[in-house]
């Protein structure tokens, strides 16, 4: 799917996997409000400052079956659930299928701690 914009990208996904990226967008917007959110490398990315790729904080990406919601510097973070899975240099993830994998707090909790990293 290549689309121009995160709101395309979000329509252009399938049934539950929209659902729960439309709900997790909100969390995501809210944690990260002054971060540029854009299309890079086919996916959305939040960042802070105007360059998508210099300072990136996280991430969406959809599979068939799954969205992957990562954090750039996500093994840096305490991650109080064990629910991110470390991923290559010092991004983690976690796999969300359906709205009841979403938890908001969590996430959001996620978030402040990746965005306090950047400013550093």
């Amino acid at each position: 799917m290549k689309a121009a914009s995160i709101n395309d990208y979000l329509a252009g996904l399938d049934g539950s996997l929209r659902e729960t990226a439309e709900a997790l967008r909100p969390a995501i917007d809210g944690a990260l409000a002054d971060a540029t959110g854009v299309m890079w490398h086919g996916h959305p990315v939040w960042g802070l400052g105007e360059a998508p790729g210099r300072r990136p904080i996280c991430l969406l990406k959809a599979y068939p079956s799954y969205l992957t919601f990562g954090l750039w510097r996500g093994q840096e973070i305490s991650d109080r659930s064990d629910r991110l899975i470390p991923g290559a240099r010092q991004m983690a993830s976690v796999r969300l299928s359906a709205l009841t994998d979403i938890d908001e707090p969590l996430v959001v909790d996620w978030l402040r701690q990746a965005r306090a990293l950047e400013e550093k």
